[in-house]
């Protein structure tokens, strides 16, 4: 505690030599409740304006877009049959497969099913306007499983038709090319995108074929808004590397495992999704309201043993394969009354979303043939149900604004087993978790220049239905399993600076009860079971600041502690009070210093680094060791007329140094370790050309 009071001090002191500096325009986000200035807003959130592209980068996933946000980590797995490996403030830092703790939403409409399960893969980056990272305690308001909140918002099809067309190449067999057309003006606009990557892949058995497609078109009639949002994501037998031994990647980081190789480990996913939302504005109030539905089809090889499978009747095999039909809707509405000393501000709405899964597992093998689908040893119904109704009441002064909030949340799994078999008894169930979370803060204006914020709120995790689905204690369903429950605080400092500049400096404090951790993980099958107690504590620095009309400089820097606050057993091991969480690293930094020497041109320099991450609860296996990478990047653009031409060049890891880029936590077999890449380059070439203009 005293450390927070020391770190509190400093802040303030630094907003004190601040007082100086000059206003700017504020940034609007729209992605809390209700639109309002970022700098006023009583948690920590930022902005994140326009497409890879726009940010040298070649698109791959949406973790390079999120490099250099405070409290962020992204963790390059270099493996796209898994999710990127995406925590905030330690949330979702424990997940083995996708993102998990983090709640996704694009153009307003869920990307996380019910269960806390999110897909990142299906996003589409090349349409992007903006992306807004929501962390701290108002997450929480968003519903079970917000430990942070991560939103993408697709730009509008606007102007004189236009079509582009693009390249990316780089090492490693990385071929990456799309096609998009778009157009509008004030009645609406239409917008479509289609894109396919091509990767053989840093590691062997890494390759990869993703295929996205995505079409917006809106209309804008008098003072609403409605926009139609369809995407889809073919995603075939792209292969698993899984990961290696600390022996295993000191010989060789590109290397995959026997079992890897003998299973031929790969996924499969085919994913369609249509959501339309509306907009509409009577005055002072504003309705929103969205519907959305979709299908997603997975087929997983793992690389789990025969002798494992063989050994218990009650396993489900090797293979997983399921059809996923979800939907949803959310409608919320807010009103702002306009009195003598500021804006009263009252919001509030209702979510709905279901998820139901017709999940089958088979045996990875055949006699002596492995890696191929086998007999069936899984067969049942998954649903899951969020409902969850949400109020909020804001005062927005001259120098202060003031936010409550309450969410009630109750998110209910039912299973329906379908494979009754000798010595494998009916695992059928239902269980429902229920909680109300509320959340508060205050933001003050020490000066027209320097804001003072202080949040706290209560959250809750529900299991995801992936762990509840093997952590029974006769290996069925885990329905046992409790909900971690968190109280999170957090108090910030946001100093506007000249040139448009902004210095950002928060502390937080996370306690949780009932943590979920691994009990074991193996062959791609990961159980989990309840710890005691746990505790986040950090700070997050973040400078955004233009030296002069040519040189800009961005940077951020978390420091993250974080532990178990009681032992427990695992396994018949003690894990000891005060042993640091797995996959968190306590010290991250990020800093960009790039030069425009005139425009449409600019050069860069990045260097990303971050201290050692443990790998298992019991922090006796070798921890994944910290490291430092460089980066480069120049980036051209040239108009005549009606074409417009962008050409980008890119290198990460200029140093060409060897590193672990991510970790499976508490992996059974040892092959804890993801290796990073080599040092790599990409080159990107697009040409625009937009009709009815100038030639």
């Amino acid at each position: 505690m005293a450390r927070f009071v020391w770190w509190a001090y400093c802040l303030v002191g630094v907003g004190t030599l601040a007082r100086a500096a000059v206003e700017t325009s504020p940034l609007v986000i729209s992605g809390s409740r209700f639109a309002a200035p970022v700098d006023s807003r009583p948690f920590s959130i930022e902005r994140l304006d326009g497409t890879p592209a726009e940010r040298a980068l070649p698109g791959i996933g949406i973790e390079d877009m999120l490099r250099g946000v405070p409290g962020v980590a992204v963790h390059q797995r270099h493996n796209l049959a898994q999710e990127p490996q995406l925590s905030i403030r330690g949330f979702g830092a424990r997940s083995a497969f996708g993102v998990r703790g983090i709640k996704l939403y694009s153009d307003g409409i869920p990307a996380t099913v019910p269960d806390g399960q999110g897909q990142a893969t299906s996003l589409d980056l090349d349409t992007l306007e903006r992306i807004e990272v929501l962390r701290g305690p108002f997450a929480s308001l968003y519903g079970s499983n917000s430990g942070g909140v991560v939103q993408l918002f697709s730009r509008d099809g606007a102007g004189a038709p236009s079509v582009t067309a693009g390249t990316w190449l780089g090492r490693w067999g990385m071929r990456r090319q799309r096609l998009g057309v778009e157009g509008g003006d004030d009645r609406g606009g239409f917008l479509f995108n289609h894109s396919s990557l091509d990767l053989d892949g840093y590691r062997r058995h890494g390759s990869a074929r993703l295929d996205k497609r995505f079409a917006k078109l809106t209309l804008t009639p008098g003072d609403s808004r409605l926009a139609i949002i369809y995407s889809d994501l073919d995603q075939d037998d792209t292969q698993d590397p899984q990961g290696l031994t600390w022996d295993a990647y000191r010989d060789d980081p590109r290397a995959s495992s026997g079992s890897t190789l003998l299973y031929n480990t790969r996924k499969s996913v085919d994913q369609q999704q249509l959501g339309l939302t509306f907009q509409h504005f009577i005055g002072d109030t504003e309705w929103q309201g969205s519907l959305y539905a979709g299908r997603r089809r997975v087929i997983q090889y793992l690389s789990v043993p025969v002798s494992v499978q063989q050994a218990s009747p009650r396993h489900a095999g090797g293979v997983i394969d399921f059809e996923r039909d979800f939907h949803g809707f959310s409608t919320r509405g807010s009103h702002t009354w306009s009195l003598e000393q500021g804006d009263l501000v009252l919001s509030g709405g209702l979510d709905l979303d279901i998820s139901v899964d017709d999940r089958q597992g088979y045996e990875n093998f055949l006699g002596d043939r492995y890696g191929v689908r086998g007999r069936l040893r899984r067969d049942e119904r998954d649903e899951v149900r969020g409902l969850a109704p949400y109020l909020q009441l804001a005062w927005r002064g001259e120098r202060l604004e003031a936010q409550v909030g309450a969410r009630w949340d109750e998110v209910r799994f039912e299973v329906e087993d379908r494979y009754i078999a000798p010595d494998n008894g009916d695992d059928s169930g239902r269980v429902t978790y229920r909680r109300s979370n509320p959340g508060l803060g205050l933001s003050y204006w020490l000066t027209p220049q320097v804001n003072l914020y202080a949040g706290w709120s209560r959250g809750f995790e529900t299991p995801t239905l992936a762990e509840l689905a093997y952590s029974g204690a006769d290996g069925g369903f885990g329905f046992d399993l409790r909900s971690a429950c968190s109280e999170q605080a957090e108090a910030g400092l946001r100093i506007t600076l000249p040139r448009s500049g902004r210095l950002h400096g928060a502390l937080f404090h996370v306690r949780t009860e009932d943590e979920l951790v691994v009990a074991s993980s193996q062959g791609g099958r990961t159980l989990y079971r309840n710890a005691a107690q746990t505790l986040r504590q950090g700070l997050e620095l973040g400078l955004e600041q233009a030296l002069d009309e040519h040189w800009r400089i961005r940077g951020s820097y978390t420091w993250l502690d974080a532990r178990y606050r009681e032992g427990f057993t695992s396994q018949g091991q003690v894990v000891d009070s005060g042993n640091r969480l797995p996959g968190i690293s306590r010290h991250s930094l990020f800093a960009e210093l790039a030069w425009q020497p005139r425009p449409g041109a600019e050069l860069g320099v990045e260097v990303s680094a971050r201290s050692a991450m443990e790998v298992h609860d019991l922090n006796a296996a070798r921890a994944a060791p910290g490291h430092a990478l460089f980066g480069a990047y120049a980036r051209f653009e040239q108009r005549r007329g009606a074409w417009l031409l962008r050409e980008t060049l890119r290198v990460d890891n200029l140093a060409d140094r060897e590193h672990v880029g991510s970790v499976i936590i508490g992996e059974g077999t040892g092959r804890y370790y993801e290796p990073g890449a080599e040092r790599s380059w990409y080159l990107g070439l697009a040409v625009e050309y937009r009709f009815g203009e100038a030639r």
